[in-house]
């Protein structure tokens, strides 16, 4: 089971999603594989062919997924990459959150690849990270 759940019930011409880990660097993880399979239907089709490396730092963890999200729909829409994100590592320190992690995947080949929807950007629309009494979880709201 994917650590992650569209809901039909929260946007009605975007999507959204809820993911969870028991930490926040699988939740982070899980956001990710939920955004990439927005995009394309089959996430074990993507191969490990590029990587890319994001660094990012945020004073919240709502913003640091919320530009983390937003790196990968980057990358999609100007290099043409499908990308996972299998390893996260988060810490904090003096107040900021930093994130580093290596994006894997490969160039977008549609005929490979079923494209599900073209994601244009994260929201901040009901974005939230928080954590609960055994995990961590999110919403999320994707424009497409």
């Amino acid at each position: 089971m994917s650590p992650y759940r569209y809901r039909g019930d929260v946007a009605i011409a975007d999507v959204a999603f809820e993911a969870w880990g028991g930490t926040i660097e699988e939740l982070f993880s899980a956001a990710a594989d939920a955004t990439t399979n927005t995009m394309a239907e089959n996430l074990e089709g993507i191969e490990d062919r590029v990587r890319r490396p994001i660094r990012l730092e945020e004073e919240s963890t709502d913003l640091l997924l919320y530009r983390f999200l937003e790196e990968l729909v980057y990358l999609k829409d100007v290099e043409g990459l499908l990308l996972r994100v299998p390893v996260v590592r988060i810490r904090r320190r003096d107040g900021i959150f930093a994130l580093e992690a290596e994006a894997r995947g490969e160039p977008l080949d549609q005929r490979r690849h079923r494209l599900a929807a073209d994601v244009k950007a994260v929201t901040l629309h009901r974005l939230r990270v928080e954590r609960t009494a055994d995990r961590w979880e999110a919403s999320v709201v994707l424009d497409i």
